[in-house]
């Protein structure tokens, strides 16, 4: 309409675009700009004003990245919904928040190739992470890693993977569980990191197939602006400046770059050598599967035997076979994380392992199969002495009121965990001397129990042993339903919307004018065809009629909406 304010034509034309989007366009607009589902709009006018407010716009354009930002203030690039026009033409409160400096599109580059030595370290990172990775779900399926408000892994859970010699350094616990999330093999659920199901499934591959499913994963995981189009990504040096108004990019883009020179995606060293590229990654840059291959025979060869010693300990000759280390380190616990690592045969340890399903039997086989110098006597002992008094306390459920039973045929055993001061949460009442009863669930008992190193076994119904498993994993990540989520939110805006424009625009401009008591120029076209122009003070608007002061003539009138053409502020 002629006379408008700077921007409010901006906010008429989105919102006549916005009207015309259909359901799914909307609601993935509101979620890209991340508008709350409760938003207080009426209408599509309210949407587009709130869209296009500075503070709106700012932080939409922050997160765009470098080739979408030159297209965006060159105005030749494709509609961006919220910020441009159908032609690709910024609305004026983007172009000020976009500033005086263009930026120029990301320019062809091609990564630097490694040398021999680089591309060497680079394997032995690969090797070191993709182990380290393998070591933290074992770590989390054994006992969530705690998360702090900010996200980052807990002191005291960074002080035992330094213990656990999982990490070097206690500052490299964030980026190691940082590479696990991205590439989905952990999550994070309230206040833990948790193992997913693909992590649980992903430990038992072998060491070139877990590194594959790593750096596949990680590339998926990438920023846009550092993505291709092919798939792949751009070169890593020019990373930071893929988001050139978003402050905290660098620290994000140099997070990133460290998670690639910790799989082998690029090599480190001094400056001449950073951000190379090792063979094995190029045809994965490029958007292609890895060269795992060239990776693989860089790589220490996997063994499938270990020495197993009269001092209860087994030494790996090699790295053991992802699959058998990690049963074993379900019977024994790792001492050594070198590639000939060394493992201790405890009690507390093939307890464990019974209680999670293993038996004499069956630990004895795997031992045998396992060794390259039979089962030494000792540890043979040791395994019967243990699987004697594996189930001496069992724990099973009463199906009449789903209290649990703790039972077991030695009365002395009942004594001492009846008075357990660390078993006191439970609430274990003795019901006879070969009885406890408590209203705790049965799982949670038979853990209680099983850390405080009793010999427990858990039943099932009909009284048989039942394994139970106490890896707790991350539940699947629910996928964002944009959709449903402003369904209210579009109804509102849809059930407002007329479907003709001008009066709808010229109605809220009116109820503004009013708002404000703002001094209009109000054109009425007249019975006879012509137009006649008043300077009013609008005081009110109702029944289609807007009131107001007539300036010039200094009385009060009543227009009908329907017969103005147009408003202007006088």
């Amino acid at each position: 309409m002629p006379g408008e304010r700077p921007g409010i034509a901006d906010a008429r034309a989105l919102a006549e675009r916005l009207a015309r989007a259909d359901d799914a366009e909307l609601a993935a607009l509101l979620g890209r700009r991340r508008v709350p589902a409760n938003a207080n709009w009426h209408d599509f006018f309210d949407a587009a004003e709130a869209l296009l407010a500075p503070e709106s716009v700012a932080r939409a354009v922050t997160e765009l990245p470098r080739d979408a930002l030159a297209d965006l203030a060159a105005g030749t690039g494709p509609e961006r919904l919220g910020l441009t026009d159908a032609a690709g033409v910024p609305y004026a409160p983007v172009r000020a928040a976009l500033g005086p400096v263009l930026p120029e599109r990301t320019p062809p580059s091609e990564p630097t190739p490694a040398g021999d030595e680089a591309t060497a370290h680079a394997a032995e990172r690969a090797f070191t992470a993709t182990s380290a990775v393998a070591d933290l779900l074992l770590m989390t399926l054994r006992t969530p890693v705690t998360r702090v408000g900010t996200g980052a892994v807990g002191a005291a859970d960074r002080r035992r993977m330094v213990q656990e010699e999982i990490v070097r350094d206690a500052d490299d616990a964030d980026d190691l569980v940082a590479l696990a999330e991205a590439a989905g093999l952990v999550a994070a659920s309230d206040r833990h990191w948790l193992a997913t199901p693909a992590g649980a499934d992903w430990i038992r591959e072998s060491s070139g197939e877990r590194w594959t499913r790593l750096v596949i994963a990680l590339r998926e995981a990438l920023p846009a602006g550092v993505r291709t189009a092919d798939g792949g990504w751009i070169d890593p040096a020019l990373w930071l400046d893929a988001y050139p108004l978003d402050p905290s990019w660098p620290a994000r883009a140099e997070r990133w770059r460290r998670l690639m020179r910790l799989t082998g995606l690029v090599t480190e060293g001094d400056a001449a050598l950073w951000d190379a590229e090792p063979a094995w990654a190029t045809s994965l840059r490029r958007g292609g599967e890895p060269d795992t291959g060239a990776l693989v025979t860089l790589l220490p060869h996997e063994v499938d035997k270990v020495f197993l010693q009269n001092d209860l300990t087994a030494i790996s000759p090699g790295p053991l076979a992802p699959a058998l280390d990690v049963r074993l380190q379900n019977i024994a616990l790792r001492e050594s994380h070198a590639q000939a690592s060394s493992y201790r045969f405890t009690e507390p340890s093939i307890a464990g392992a019974m209680s999670a399903g293993e038996t004499a039997e069956s630990i004895l086989e795997f031992l045998s199969s396992l060794s390259l110098t039979g089962v030494p006597q000792p540890l043979e002992y040791l395994i019967h002495r243990i699987a004697e008094r594996h189930g001496l306390v069992r724990v099973s459920q009463d199906t009449r009121n789903g209290h649990t039973i703790v039972s077991s045929r030695d009365e002395g055993v009942l004594e001492t965990i009846a008075v357990d001061q660390a078993l006191r949460a439970l609430g274990l009442v003795p019901v006879d001397g070969r009885t406890l009863r408590t209203r705790a669930s049965r799982e949670a008992v038979y853990w209680a129990l099983a850390d405080a190193k009793y010999p427990v076994v858990a039943l099932d119904e009909e009284g048989g042993s039942e394994t139970l498993d106490r890896h707790r994993l991350a539940s699947e990540p629910a996928e964002p339903d944009a959709p449903s989520r402003y369904a209210s939110l579009i109804q509102v805006l849809r059930a407002a919307h007329n479907g003709d424009a001008d009066a709808a625009w010229l109605e809220r401009e009116l109820e503004t004018a009013v708002r404000a008591k703002s001094v209009l120029e109000v054109d009425v076209a007249l019975p006879d065809g012509s137009t006649r122009t008043f300077t009013l003070e609008a005081t009110g608007l109702g029944g289609g009629r807007l009131r107001g002061r007539d300036r010039g003539a200094d009385v009060e009138r009543t227009l009908p909406v329907k017969s103005i053409t147009s408003v202007r502020q006088a």
